[in-house]
């Protein structure tokens, strides 16, 4: 398929990147077997709703990309659900809506708001949707930890953290806005960082024990995330102690793509934001043999940016 400059130029990103993904993707995955499954990731969705108050973000491009955050979740949404083989499940590393537009636990039963917008996209994923907490879904102090948890839990069916196994992988949502510095009575109070209490890392561990092959998703990058947290315990020493069984740490809210490579033990990408780039997701392929993933749209990323490579039809 050949096509000239002008035709390039009057077609839209979305357009194309479905185009090529749809392609490249029957391509790499044509010799799927029973011991391979796919699945996707996507990170900040940053969903709004009629109450949202325009022109309170930070700067012009956090002003415009927040107007268009439900039509490039749908658009990613679209995409995965059209790939062949099927993608089994969706993972969101946080930020699936953006602020609370209340402090008042009974106006989210009274009127809808950007919590129902979430949830009526996620439901139009045709697989699976794992959701885990960002900082944005929560609003410490005005909101407490625990509204922001019932409402999850009424609105979203989802818990603080979680795990599910699949077809011989688990994966894990750890959720580091439990621990002290997102409780404001800690002395160790910082919202720019993240903690997960001792009481998840005992949580972790014990699922670290079973000795599976693990996926972990973070919101804050591990950069942010305190190393320690009781004595010399913490989530970066569990990491590399068990840098055997994680396959990957899968992180979101910076909004552009980082890789740390191996600087906590195992391999720890930030993801960018479908918030800015409707082309912003990581599709794998894991291999329950083999116990190893493959990122498959690894070569579609623009690093350091909020978004993936020009898709190219050939």
């Amino acid at each position: 398929m050949k096509i000239d400059r002008r035709a390039f130029g009057m077609m839209g990103a979305s357009a194309l990147g479905t185009l090529w993904t749809q392609r490249g993707w029957s391509e790499v995955t044509r010799a799927a077997s029973a011991s391979r499954f796919h699945f996707a990731v996507v990170a900040d969705p940053h969903i709004i709703d009629e109450f949202y108050v325009k022109g309170t973000e930070n700067g012009v491009e956090d002003n415009e990309s927040i107007l268009h955050t439900s039509e490039r979740l749908i658009s990613a949404r679209d995409l995965i659900n059209s790939l062949h083989p099927k993608i089994e499940q969706v993972f969101v590393a946080g930020d699936c809506f953006h602020n609370y537009p209340s402090a008042d636990y009974d106006f989210y039963f009274k009127h809808k708001t950007r919590i129902d917008n979430a949830k009526e996209i996620f439901d139009g994923f045709q697989m699976p949707v794992h959701l885990g907490f960002g900082n944005h879904d929560y609003d410490v102090p005005r909101v407490s930890r625990e509204m922001s948890h019932r409402l999850f839990a009424e609105k979203l069916k989802a818990k603080p953290y979680s795990s599910v196994d699949y077809k011989g992988f688990r994966f894990v949502h750890l959720n580091n806005f439990l621990g002290a510095r997102w409780d404001r009575n800690s002395a160790q109070f910082d919202k720019r960082l993240g903690s997960l209490g001792e009481e998840q890392l005992n949580w972790f561990e014990g699922l670290l024990n079973d000795r599976k092959p693990t996926v972990v998703f973070i919101h804050y990058p591990l950069w942010l995330v305190d190393a320690t947290e009781v004595r010399d315990y913490g989530l970066h020493p569990l990491l590399r102690k068990h840098s055997d069984t994680i396959q990957m740490v899968i992180a979101g809210h910076w909004h552009k793509w980082v890789d740390f490579a191996h600087t906590y033990g195992p391999q720890h990408y930030v993801t960018a934001a479908t918030r800015y780039d409707p082309n912003a997701y990581m599709l794998f392929e894991a291999d329950s043999r083999s116990q190893k993933l493959r990122w498959m749209n690894a070569d579609l990323v623009e690093w350091s940016t909020h978004y993936s490579k020009p898709y190219l039809v050939g």
